[in-house]
């Protein structure tokens, strides 16, 4: 798949829950959920964001340590996840991701991205029956 700059969702596709997880997301659906989310980190759209995701979803990113002090690395709950990442966007308010590429699995995508300091990053998504998040993990380049 070519370099892509993600475009905004219209109302309709934000966040859909049309997510089949029984089997491999297709292509258009991995590709709609990736523009979505991209958008939604970009907007700053804290509750946009969190959208995507189950209440009691767990998150796993190197980031967490340093931000949320949380020694694991690992954080569970939107409401312990949004705190996490308002303090990220207050950090970084200038955040702005490019999606590069998707890649799409059963019940999971990745989502492979360039962060605004030109960074690489990758962020595997797990998807429960209603088409929600219920599991991620983030990875970055140096």
């Amino acid at each position: 798949m070519p370099n892509r700059i993600a475009r905004a969702a219209k109302p309709e596709q934000r966040c859909s829950s049309s997510i089949e997880t029984r089997q491999m997301l297709t292509r258009v659906q991995a590709e709609q959920f990736a523009d979505e989310w991209i958008a939604a980190w970009n907007s700053h759209d804290l509750a946009r964001v969190l959208a995507h995701y189950a209440e009691d979803f767990e998150l796993s990113s190197p980031f967490i340590v340093s931000i949320a002090g949380e020694s694991s690395g690992r954080l569970r709950g939107k409401h312990a996840i949004a705190a996490y990442w308002s303090q990220a966007l207050a950090r970084i308010p200038d955040l702005e991701f490019t999606l590069i590429t998707v890649f799409r699995g059963v019940r999971s995508i990745v989502l492979q991205y360039r962060m605004q300091d030109g960074r690489g990053a990758a962020e595997w998504l797990e998807f429960g029956d209603d088409g929600k998040v219920t599991r991620s993990a983030a990875q970055y380049s140096d």
